[in-house]
């Protein structure tokens, strides 16, 4: 193994797995190790990871605020696609990998490395979304996945390979969550211990985003999102970068319980999974943008984007975010977003997202002299719908005559 591998790009926390990796990359392949460390707003400070690498003597290590990129080159286009996964999913943990896989790839050729490691185990969608991201940046690239080789299968053997090579382990004080958990700026997932039966009703006290709905305030908050060209551009007239929007309605959204969901969704490796999620911010997020393109898209555009959107979730959540395909579809969606402004006004309340208004100034659709019930001065003729009607039941009446004589 050592003539294959010379330098790896570790994917690392500086929790105990990504440790336990790194030493046992080092034996296995006899290898420099470089690691990578990314805050993506999982609301846990990164620089420890720092001193952790250095502890075990790496000499190349990347610590990275990815935060306004993965929200404005990852989150918000696949928002202006209003994508979300078998109906309820709002893609949190996948769509943040093809960042990771990117900055893993950038990484490997800024230090001359030939093989790139990561954390994710052999039963999940994550060593899949890194992987084909990671190969369709670079094809030539090693991938070190350590939990499809080696015997250490349990966190008690994890611990007992960090004590027999000296590797720190820092300990938690207190409780300590039984879910294993991600978290970025768009959510935090929880899976594992009593979510694993489909049957259990999660615990309230597992939650760490929002409030239950039934705890929230008893009087509704207003706020009024600006958007330009599909995209959120400021809250309540303050401009904001994607960070601080998505940061901003992620408080919003918890204090008023929205965005909690619990799941049941099919892996692409090929078994259904239980989750939990809460995805505040997106939540809010999907509502609106839906809202104002309700009044700036020709109804066909936006029936396409329906139509294509549930590929184009497949295809975050399968990890082809870098394919052709998806980049043909997100030119797609983007051209259809240059007439996407306006404002929108919304409502939130107990777990609700409710729109009460939507406006724009110059790409507005609606026409209130054409939609009235009141007279419309001529506006629209009443009776060409008589024509319309008769040619669309052409069919249906033609059909019907052949059932009465047979």
């Amino acid at each position: 193994m050592s003539s294959q591998v010379n330098k790896v790009v570790l994917a690392y926390s500086g929790g105990l797995d990504t440790s336990v990796i790194l030493k046992w990359l080092e034996q296995t392949y006899q290898c420099q190790v470089v690691t990578f460390t990314a805050d993506l707003g999982q609301g846990e400070e990164v620089e420890p990871a720092r001193a952790k690498a250095q502890a075990m003597g790496i000499q190349e290590i990347f610590i990275e605020d990815l935060r306004e990129e993965f929200v404005r080159d990852f989150v918000f286009p696949m928002f202006r696609a209003n994508t979300i996964y078998e109906g309820e999913y709002l893609l949190g943990t996948s769509i943040a990998r093809p960042l990771i896989a990117k900055r893993l790839i950038e990484i490997a050729n800024q230090t001359n490395a030939d093989a790139i490691s990561h954390g994710a185990t052999g039963k999940g969608n994550d060593q899949v979304r890194f992987e084909l991201g990671a190969y369709a940046l670079r094809p030539d690239i090693h991938i070190i996945a350590p939990w499809r080789e080696w015997t250490l299968n349990s966190r008690e053997s994890l611990l007992a390979y960090a004590e027999q090579h000296g590797i720190q382990v820092e300990m938690k004080r207190g409780k300590s969550s039984p879910y294993s958990m991600d978290a970025n700026l768009l959510h935090i997932s929880y899976e594992g211990d009593i979510l694993e039966d489909p049957w259990a009703e999660p615990e309230q006290s597992m939650w760490r985003w929002s409030v239950s709905p039934e705890d929230a305030p008893d009087k509704p908050e207003t706020i009024e999102l600006s958007y330009q060209h599909g995209d959120i551009v400021a809250i309540d007239g303050q401009s904001m970068s994607p960070a601080l929007v998505l940061e901003t309605l992620n408080k919003l959204g918890g204090e008023h319980g929205i965005g909690r969901s619990d799941i049941v969704e099919n892996r692409f490796v090929g078994m259904k999974s239980r989750g939990c999620y809460e995805t505040p911010g997106g939540t809010i997020m999907l509502k609106a943008h839906r809202a104002i393109e309700s009044l700036t898209l020709d109804r066909e555009v936006a029936h396409l984007k329906d139509e294509l959107m549930p590929r184009y979730a497949s295809l975050v959540y399968n990890g082809y975010w870098w394919s052709p395909e998806r980049d043909m579809l997100q030119q797609m969606i983007d051209a259809s977003q240059q007439t996407v402004n306006g404002k929108v006004r919304l409502k939130l309340y107990k777990g609700n997202v409710i729109v009460t208004g939507r406006h724009s100034e110059t790409n507005s659709l609606f026409d209130e002299n054409i939609a009235t019930f009141e007279d419309d001065a001529g506006a629209y003729n009443q009776k060409d719908a008589e024509g319309f009607i008769k040619l669309n039941a052409l069919r249906l009446r033609i059909a019907a005559r052949k059932h009465q004589t047979s």
